[in-house]
Parts: structure tokens; C-alpha cells; sequence
């Protein structure tokens, strides 16, 4: 049985592409417009097709391997809701999304699976993004569902919602349905992080990971136009602290067995994740290497569709397409 193709446009650090690896697809093409992005996806997955450009400039017609595909698929930047749309920095997101929606007249996959903000599936201010998409393909002969996952849902240690859109050409999209969860109870942060937490020898790491006992809160990559790496806005960062964790930035490397850890004495005290822990936390497999330095490889963390998450609504899109699950394709 052969596995199903897909074209992956704003790519990043492959988390989108990996899950649906994962589900059984094999991709003819990626692109991405970020370079370390682009060797990322090159240094874990040296056969796939990675093209480095811009979404707004590719044409399907200079790459005819992007015809005939099963799935579209767009882990796009968030767009901003209609109340910050008047914002000169806010139309490059929604140009973006234009641009995925118009993508499918040219290449015409069977289905097409779009990741934003999780508003974007039900809220009122995100309705002409709706309206948009449904006027450019439902005549085409895509049926929509529009809903939203949470990672935690499906094993990844970390609360985060995403919107989803799957369109499917109308004589297979009665079969769609939107994934279940995969697990009963969520995975924690303490679990998750408490091996690598361990590995120079700190030796208050498992007193840390027992009370690390919950899901993180969401992983925010930023923009390129922000200073350095740190765990998010106000809140998350509050929300960490409570795990014992300084979420005002992120560290170069796990503690070293002389670490005092005792957050009653400030933030200095506090344990500090590293990229390849947030990488973790974002349900990359530890092998997953990400290119640059530890910003730009946070950024490409942050902005990530988790794997797991990609790999169950890939799965969902194959039951709908097949009738049965794909093959997946060799890694």
C-alpha cells in the first residue's frame, strides 16, 4: 500500500510534518522561509523535499511535484483577531493564511489541514477568516469541520489549544471525524523532564520532577523582533513558578549537582528549562535536532504543531481518505 503525499508549507522545526510522517504520509515538498527552520528540517529528515522560500512566493507550477498530493497542510503564524488587524505588523500572518487557502486551486490535494489559534475554529472575530476560506473552496468540493484540539489530550505535557481546520473533497468528508484523545491522565512536566533534569548530577531532581506534577502551560516561541527566549507571557510565567521553575528565560544547560534549588529565595533559585527540554515538552523526540542558537531554536520549538498532535489529526484525515490507517512511511 503506498502512503498517502502531502505538501507542508510554513514548516518550521517539523513538528507538523513529523506527526504526519507519523500517520502515514510521506511529504513531496516542505518550505519554509526561515533558514535555520530549513536546516532543521534537513538535518533530521536529509530525504524529504525542503524548499527554502516565502509561502507568498511559491508557484506550484515551478514545482510540479506539489500536484496530485492527498493532504495540504499549514502550520501557519498566528493570525491576530479582528480587533489588532488595523496593526501594520498584523496583515502578514493573515496574508499567509490567504495564501494557503488559495494554494489549494492550484494543487488541488484531497484534503487540507490548516493550525492556528484555537479561535479561529468558533470566535466571533475571527469569522471572516471563516467566510474567507468557505468561499474560496467550497466550490471547489471541500467539506469542512472546524475545531479544536488541546495537546494534552494526546500525550504531550503541555496545555495547548490549537484551531483546526480540515476541509475534505466532499465524497469522502461524511467518513471525518476530529480525533480522540489518545490518553486517560495527562502527562507532567516532572515526568517528562525529570531524566534530563538528573543528567549532571543535580541531586534534587526528583524532589523537583514529584512536585513538577502537572502540564505545562503554553510554550510561546515569539517573534523574531523580540530580545531573548523566555516561557511566555505574564501569566505562564506565574504558572511556572508554582513548578519551581524561572520562566523569565531559558538556560544554556540543566543544573549541576551543586544547584541549590529553593524558590522561597527568588527566581536566582529557581530551576531554568533548556531548548531541548522544551523540545520535550513540545513532544519532539529527543533525537529531533534543532538548528541554531538557544533563541532561534526555542523560537522554532515555540512555534511548533506538536508531533503527537499532528500525528492523530494525520491519522483522522487517513481514516476519512482510506477507510483504514496508512502504512507509515520509513523515517
Amino acid at each position: 500500500m503506498r502512503p498517502l503525499t502531502f505538501v507542508d508549507v510554513c514548516s518550521g522545526a517539523g513538528g507538523l510534518a513529523l506527526g504526519l510522517e507519523q500517520a502515514g504520509f510521506a511529504p513531496r515538498l516542505l518550505l519554509d522561509d526561515d533558514e535555520l527552520a530549513v536546516t532543521t528540517l534537513r538535518t533530521n529528515r536529509p530525504h524529504w523535499n525542503v524548499l527554502h522560500t516565502d509561502l507568498l512566493d511559491f508557484d506550484p507550477a515551478e514545482h510540479p511535484v506539489s500536484y496530485d498530493v492527498d493532504l495540504l497542510s499549514a502550520g501557519l503564524p498566528r493570525v491576530k483577531s479582528s480587533a489588532t488587524v488595523g496593526r501594520t505588523d498584523s496583515r502578514a500572518e493573515e496574508r499567509l493564511l490567504e495564501a494557503a487557502v488559495l494554494l489549494v486551486h492550484a494543487i488541488r490535494p484531497r484534503a487540507v489541514l490548516i493550525e492556528n489559534v484555537p479561535g479561529l475554529a468558533h470566535q466571533g472575530e475571527y469569522q471572516r477568516f471563516r467566510d474567507f476560506a468557505r468561499a474560496e473552496l467550497a466550490h471547489l468540493g471541500y467539506e469542512f469541520s472546524w475545531f479544536v484540539v488541546n495537546a494534552v489530550d494526546f500525550g504531550v505535557p503541555q496545555n495547548r489549544k490549537q484551531g483546526v481546520l480540515i476541509a475534505i473533497e466532499r465524497n469522502r468528508a461524511q467518513e471525518f471525524r476530529p480525533p480522540s484523545p489518545t490518553v486517560q491522565e495527562p502527562t507532567t512536566v516532572g515526568a517528562t523532564l525529570g531524566p534530563s533534569m538528573a543528567a549532571r548530577g543535580w541531586r534534587d531532581a526528583a524532589g523537583w520532577a514529584a512536585q513538577a506534577d502537572e502540564p505545562a502551560p503554553t510554550l510561546v516561541g515569539g517573534s523574531k523582533n523580540r530580545g531573548g527566549a523566555d516561557l511566555g507571557p505574564t501569566g505562564a510565567k506565574r504558572k511556572w513558578a508554582t513548578m519551581g521553575v524561572n520562566g523569565h528565560t531559558v538556560a544554556d544547560d540543566v543544573p549541576g549537582p551543586d544547584f541549590v534549588w529553593d524558590p522561597a529565595l527568588g527566581m536566582d533559585n529557581m530551576v531554568k528549562i533548556t531548548a531541548d527540554q522544551a523540545a520535550l515538552l513540545q513532544g519532539f523526540p529527543a533525537s529531533w535536532e534543532i538548528a541554531g542558537r538557544k533563541t532561534a531554536r526555542y523560537r522554532q520549538i515555540g512555534h511548533a504543531t506538536p508531533p503527537p498532535v499532528a500525528q492523530a489529526l494525520g491519522r483522522a484525515v487517513v481514516e476519512a481518505l482510506e477507510g483504514h490507517p496508512a502504512v507509515p512511511a520509513a523515517g
